[in-house]
């Protein structure tokens, strides 16, 4: 099913993506995506999004109104069309592949490393370089800590994910010898 709703997002995506930068306005489009797209996913609003009693109108004026100065005439037409559409339930994933378009647009990759313990500067700094020289972006860099790891870490970037953690070389070991 997520699959499914990333293949209907990705044309959005896309097309959003391609008004943006033509009008300059990356940076604007990924925030007023970001904050509707969290809109999107509160249960409160899935359930009105679904109700057949909450016309159209409604729906592009909630959506609309949180934009606030983020959001332009573009923006607004955008929204009502993912309304026409039925199509309001994807704005997650048509802000997550936004976001993927404009960092591929901008040299950038965003990279999350997960450690079992707290990561230094000097760390995070050794990482980034070797991200950037694996990638040949500019990395920006996340940390996470995460006990359940029980030690090494688990970097992802992009598409890409190192797991370099003792609990996933134990899971490693473990389907070797269940097979």
């Amino acid at each position: 099913m997520a699959q499914e709703k990333k293949t209907l997002a990705r044309p959005y995506a896309e097309a959003a993506f391609q008004l943006a930068q033509q009008r300059g306005r990356l940076a604007p489009w990924s925030e007023m995506l970001g904050l509707t797209a969290a809109v999107a996913a509160d249960g409160r609003v899935v359930a009105a999004v679904g109700n057949p009693r909450v016309g159209r109108d409604e729906l592009v004026e909630l959506f609309t109104g949180l934009g606030g100065s983020k959001q332009d005439q573009d923006g607004i037409n955008f929204i009502r069309l993912l309304v026409e559409n039925d199509r309001l339930v994807l704005l997650p994933d048509i802000s997550e592949l936004f976001d993927l378009l404009k960092a591929d647009a901008e040299g950038t990759i965003e990279a999350e490393v997960v450690s079992a313990f707290e990561v230094s500067d000097a760390q995070a700094k050794s990482f980034a370089a070797a991200l950037k020289k694996k990638f040949g972006r500019e990395v920006t860099l996340l940390t996470r800590v995460d006990k359940s790891l029980l030690g090494g870490i688990v970097i992802r970037a992009g598409d890409v994910v190192i797991d370099g953690s003792v609990r996933g070389r134990l899971q490693d070991l473990s389907s070797q010898f269940n097979q």
